[in-house]
């Protein structure tokens, strides 16, 4: 039992549970940039750190940012989903609206995962976008 305060009355001394006690994830290890996280490189340490995260499985699986030295605390702007598109890579863009659907072949200027806003270059056209990461690794671009 994590004891918070010792009272003493008299010669009665209580210990009164500690409230609000919580966990905190910190790096088991370094972890560097760009690494998926696994329950490996985490562990758990009886202390309530503000802005850490207490859940494993919010942060197992997802690819951390930044590096992260051991005993630092992971912070959900810390990480991200896996990255599916790398900068510069050759990407399928579509467009769709309604029942108008457009395939091009594009450039990734910016890299990202799944649900990630990221600019593309239209090959062709040269021109640049704002387009969506899909679950299929196609660019979605946003219709206005």
């Amino acid at each position: 039992m994590k004891v918070g305060v010792l009272l003493a009355l008299g010669c009665l001394v209580v210990a009164v549970p500690a409230a609000g006690w919580a966990e905190t994830l910190v790096a088991a290890r370094v972890i560097k940039a760009r690494a998926i996280l696994t329950a490996e490189d985490l562990k758990l340490v009886p202390e309530d750190i503000p802005g850490g995260v207490s859940d494993p499985g919010a942060v197992i699986g997802r690819e951390i940012r930044v590096a992260v030295y051991a005993g630092q605390p992971i912070r959900p702007e810390d990480v991200a989903p896996p990255t599916v598109i790398e900068r510069n890579q050759r990407v399928t863009v579509a467009y769709r609206k309604g029942g108008l659907s457009i395939l091009a072949e594009g450039r990734a200027l910016g890299r990202g995962g799944i649900g990630d806003t990221i600019r593309v270059m239209n090959s062709g056209s040269k021109m640049t976008v704002d387009a969506t990461i899909g679950d299929d690794g196609v660019a979605y671009v946003h219709s206005e």
